[in-house]
């Protein structure tokens, strides 16, 4: 492994701060440096537009995601500002958000929820694809409290197009994209087709499939990683109907995986708990189990989506939106060709937006938000029980030009969460009912022409989720037991403190020029923290129990580019979080500090990327814990766009060309499974 320090690079990351701005484009090769700014990004997931927002927030559009697009959804935005994935194999990763996952982070499909059962553990998927994504928008910092009281690390909304939002600009529009890898000899495929069957009704059509095998871990060498293959099928039709003032549609999609479960162990699966240890049959561990078959997913979900705007609708309301969806999902684990347990998940979301006319100086959005669904677990390691999620918010935000120098923003919401768990034999599990207030403020001064400076607070309560409270058995996918604050093995806590966090968020922005920059700092202290805290080890086995302490995160996000000689641009970015208790100590897998820089390049129809950036070691760890080896990781990403009657895109794009040994802190399997080694990814998109 690579344990070289570099102590003063590790002090420039610390100073410099670290994150990508929102994206930062060259207007015209030929114009002066003025030509330079910030481009105005229209970002779905702010209801109150894009333009100049107190939110940080990053976005990966159509040409972005065609040439870096990966397997899984944390993957795909692994190298955005503040963002990191906690990978589980070839099949599942999950995005880390200023150190933040799992229930903290909330998914959102075109501003539905995704309700599938990532939240619960690791190496379960999020099921949304991002060769299907037109486009992919992280916020981060305090308004995220729009979308629930649980996503105060941070928002993922992936923007789609399975259901019409316009009519085509010709009578048949779509696109057909592939690539290939050499690191775990994938072939992956997309294609979609929209067309019009009226003035006013279109359809939409689409499909991908993904199959790769067991990934390498040292580039062309063949050192494969068992367990790490996945497939992947995803198919869709929509239909909308389209008028002058708006659109409403409908679309069915349909979701197949099938993918390894790397680092699974039966040794411990009779394992139990005693007080604060571990209890298992035979701690010696030696006894032979023959040559084990790695366990994989079966998940299927079908889901069906509703989408709707009406603008304009009567005088004094700009417009009024409506998102929401039913899903039915299930996944299999299976286990030497047997179901050993099954997750299911069903249930709707539905999201109402009204924007209201300006009334004097002040515009905003006020709506509401209903979740329901029902989540069960059925097996060997049904270690969450059956539990029926209700939830129901009501949320407003607004914002007041004082003049051209600044603009104030007020948001709040209000939700009431009710947990009702299935009795386990002989236990009977308490419901939990809770309301949970959030607010927000944010100040932005453009103090100069180009330059703004950006304050938001925010205080958000959120509720346990089920897991949290009432988790009780083998994990054997993560090699844990788990005790959640309700169980008995957990003790049996009845009176739980809400969790209350305050966030802070201060950016420096300069959006014009040959230097732009965005240099952002951040802290959210949180009161009662529930955390998955580790008690006892066997080999790597833990004892995890769901515990409650103060906590606070504090971190930077900051980049600063140069476009002063065409036509190449530099920046130099990175990202860093510190996450501890008030009393003492460090939270468990929290990302390690980046630091590196891209140059970007472009010669008539050929851009080009090379990318070096520095992961240094982690080695603020808590109890149970290993220190983290840093790596270096260098990417390059040649393209070619042909524009004409049609439009093709051609790209070659090599990753992790140093060929380093990487171990991902974030993970669960940190210190036991690989990321992929040297990668050579080939691909196009053709649009028609």
């Amino acid at each position: 492994m690579n344990s070289r320090r570099h102590t003063l690079a590790g002090c420039v990351a610390v100073a410099l701060a670290t994150s990508l701005a929102p994206t930062v484009v060259q207007a015209d090769s030929s114009d002066s440096s003025a030509a330079n700014e910030l481009e105005a990004v229209n970002v779905s997931a702010l209801p109150l537009g894009s333009g100049s927002p107190s939110t940080p927030y990053s976005v990966m559009d159509q040409q972005t995601l065609t040439q870096k697009n990966a397997a899984t959804l944390g993957e795909t935005l692994n190298n955005q500002p503040g963002v990191h994935s906690d990978t589980f194999g070839g099949g599942a990763s999950r995005p880390v958000i200023r150190g933040q996952s799992g229930p903290r982070v909330g998914v959102l499909n075109d501003g539905s929820a995704v309700l599938d059962a990532s939240k619960i553990s690791p190496d379960h998927t999020v099921t949304v694809d991002p060769m299907l994504a037109r486009q992919i928008e992280v916020l981060r910092g305090p308004s995220t409290l729009l979308y629930g009281s649980g996503a105060s690390g941070g928002v993922v909304n992936v923007l789609d197009s399975r259901i019409p939002t316009e009519r085509p600009r010709e009578d048949v529009e779509g696109f057909v994209g592939a690539r290939a890898n050499t690191v775990a000899d994938e072939n992956a495929t997309a294609a979609g087709i929209t067309f019009s069957a009226t003035d006013h009704l279109v359809f939409r059509v689409e499909g991908s499939r993904r199959d790769a095998d067991d990934y390498e871990v040292d580039g062309f060498d063949r050192l494969t990683v068992p367990g790490t293959y996945a497939e992947s099928d995803n198919s869709s039709i929509g239909a909308s109907w389209i008028g002058d003032q708006g659109f409403f549609g409908m679309a069915y999609s349909y979701r197949r995986d099938n993918y390894g479960l790397p680092g699974h162990s039966h040794e411990f699966e009779e394992c139990g708990v005693s007080g604060n240890s571990l209890a298992c049959p035979d701690e010696e561990h030696d006894h032979e189990h023959g040559e084990e078959v790695t366990p994989f997913v079966d998940l299927a979900s079908r889901r069906v989506d509703a989408r709707g705007e009406y603008r304009n609708p009567m005088d004094g309301i700009t417009a009024i939106r409506f998102r929401g969806n039913h899903t039915e999902y299930r996944h299999h684990e299976i286990e030497e060709g047997e179901i050993g347990t099954t997750f299911r998940n069903r249930g709707g979301d539905a999201r109402l937006e009204v924007e209201h006319a300006p009334i004097g100086d002040w515009r905003g959005v006020v709506g509401m938000q209903y979740t329901d669904f029902d989540f069960s677990s059925l097996g060997g390691e049904a270690f969450v029980p059956k539990t029926e999620s209700r939830a129901l918010a009501l949320f407003a935000v607004e914002e007041y030009r004082l003049n051209d120098q600044w603009r104030f923003e007020l948001g709040a919401r209000q939700e009431r969460q009710r947990l009702r768990p299935e009795d386990r034999p002989g236990e009977a599990l308490p419901d939990l009912k809770q309301d949970s207030t959030s607010l927000s403020a944010a100040a932005n001064w453009a103090f100069v022409p180009g330059y703004e400076l950006v304050l938001s607070v925010g205080h958000a309560e959120r509720a346990p989720s089920a897991q949290e409270l009432y988790a009780e058995g083998v994990h054997l996918a993560t090699n844990t037991y788990e005790c959640g604050l309700l169980s008995a093995c957990g003790g049996g806590q009845r009176d739980l403190d809400d969790e209350v966090s305050l966030n802070a968020n201060l950016n420096l922005r300069k959006t014009q020029g040959d230097w732009l920059f965005d240099l952002g700092v951040f802290e959210n202290r949180i009161n009662n923290y529930i955390y998955a805290r580790t008690l006892d080890q066997i080999e790597d086995f833990r004892l995890i129990k769901y515990s409650q302490r103060d906590a606070t995160f504090t971190g930077a996000e900051a980049s600063a580019s140069y476009y002063g000689v065409d036509p190449i641009g530099i920046t130099v970015f990175g990202d860093m979080v510190r996450a501890t208790f008030d009393d003492g100590g460090y939270l468990p897998r929290i990302p390690a500090k980046r630091l590196g820089t891209r140059l970007n390049t472009y010669v008539g129809h050929f851009d080009a990327e090379l990318e070096y950036y520095r992961t240094f070691a982690q080695d603020q760890i808590t109890g149970f814990e290993e220190r983290t080896d840093s790596f270096d990781m260098a990417n390059i990403t040649v393209s070619y766009r042909l524009r004409g009657d049609q439009r093709y895109t051609f790209f070659v794009r090599g990753n992790n060309l140093l060929g380093e040994e990487v171990f991902n802190h974030t993970s669960f399997l940190a210190s036991t499974v690989p990321e992929p080694g040297r990668n050579l990814t080939v691909g196009t998109r053709i649009e028609f």
